[in-house]
């Protein structure tokens, strides 16, 4: 009788045939009995040699090889195809180009025994940026195994996870965070396979370079798991080839499609520090701010100011309200109100009179040109140093004609 596969690795891969030999034959080192665990490649459309790389492991390791067709980065549809030939309990996800020392597969198992709940897990990624390759990470891993390097330079600043003080701020512990989703990334990652496919897997919609991942972590939260960080279930990240400016573009692309997906102020303001701020990292700690303002405004009524905007605009003229608050004018008919308090957002549009978006300002769903007038209240003025640019931009994209009663917060 055949031993029970406990894990499943999965690998997207796309023209890297030697660097796939390299992540392979560092899986093949496992203390982990090689029959326990199992390594799917998903291909996404490759050219080059890499079948036959697939093929040379057969007597090292068991491993399995889904190929399809190339019509662009396709990464999520490629790691999905890999999942579904999963037979393992855990879904290991890795990156061609993780190299692995030889207790990566138990640290990941452990990682999931003991505690309570569901979980997803991601390692740490030593030697990687999402951006220019370091060459020096290729020396290194040239000269000595991974777990050697690791051991040696784990405290370099330069080879170290670029997560590691967003980890270390929360001292690990993912539950302090309130976008923790957003340093969910899969080239190093697990949870149970069941939650993967309960949950539908990667995004598919997705393309390109970015995104899919915190997706589905977002979605895997929601679903009842938790975030956890597992320092020992290292990968080391093999420099290869990349285009930074095209992965950006396609990052904001896969954001807007996310916020398509999830239309509320937290997703929208990643796409804000993304796309207009140039900040990854800020995504936290804008968030914070704003439900820190939230509270501040949850009783600031701003139904005079609405009306006084609407004087001079003609009763069948269209009107968007950016931070309209819960209690709008009777007089008012028709409107699109927005506003990043659900609640409140609910008792405004109770009625049935108005549209609703749960929405900051900056990124809405609304059409170009889909209103007359937009009224900006008072209650956007604690976000307004930060984001007057982006507000006003959005407002004279969607109406013809904007009044805006924000201004800077009082210090």
């Amino acid at each position: 009788m055949g031993h029970r596969i406990r894990v499943s690795v999965i690998i997207a891969t796309y023209n890297q045939a030697d660097l796939l030999a390299e992540t392979l034959r560092h899986l093949a080192r496992q203390t982990l009995p090689t029959d326990e665990f199992e390594v799917i490649v998903g291909d996404d459309g490759s050219s080059d040699h890499t079948t036959e790389v697939v093929r040379s492991f057969a007597d090292t390791l068991q491993v399995k090889y889904v190929f399809q067709e190339d019509r662009g980065f396709r990464a999520a549809a490629a790691r999905n195809a890999a999942a579904r030939l999963a037979a393992g309990a855990l879904l290991v996800t890795l990156d061609t180009g993780s190299m692995v020392g030889p207790d990566f597969l138990t640290a990941h198992l452990a990682a999931h025994a003991g505690g309570d709940g569901r979980r997803a897990v991601m390692g740490l990624s030593y030697g990687y940026t999402p951006d220019e390759p370091k060459q020096e990470v290729q020396e290194l891993l040239a000269q000595m195994l991974p777990e050697t390097a690791v051991e040696r330079f784990r405290d370099m600043p330069d080879f170290q996870d670029v997560r590691q003080s967003y980890f270390a701020d929360c001292e690990l512990d993912l539950s302090r965070r309130r976008v923790a989703w957003q340093a969910f990334w899969t080239l190093n990652s697990s949870m149970r396979t069941d939650d993967f496919r309960r949950v539908g897997g990667f995004e598919e919609k997705f393309q390109g370079w970015g995104g899919e991942d915190m997706e589905l972590a977002l979605r895997l939260l929601r679903a009842g798991l938790t975030l956890h960080v597992a320092p020992e279930a290292w990968v080391v990240v093999a420099p290869h080839d990349r285009d930074p400016a095209a992965n950006l573009e396609a990052l904001f692309a896969n954001m807007r499609m996310f916020l398509a997906k999830f239309p509320e102020p937290v997703v929208e303001l990643g796409l804000g520090v993304m796309l207009d701020k140039g900040d990854f990292w800020g995504w936290e700690r804008t968030y914070s701010e704003l439900l820190d303002w939230q509270q501040r405004v949850r009783d600031l009524s701003v139904r005079d100011e609405i009306a006084k905007a609407l004087v001079d605009v003609p009763a069948d003229e269209s009107v968007a309200v950016i931070g309209c608050g819960a209690d709008v004018p009777t007089t008012m008919a028709g409107a699109v109100l927005v506003d990043f308090d659900e609640e409140l957002l609910a008792r405004a549009v109770r009625s049935g009179d108005h549209s609703g978006y749960h929405a900051v300002g900056l990124h809405t769903l609304l059409a170009d040109d889909s209103v007359d007038t937009v009224v900006i209240t008072s209650r956007m003025t604690g976000l307004w140093a930060t984001w007057s640019a982006e507000i006003l931009a959005e407002a004279d994209r969607i109406g013809r004609r904007t009044v805006s009663y924000a201004a800077p917060a009082a210090s």
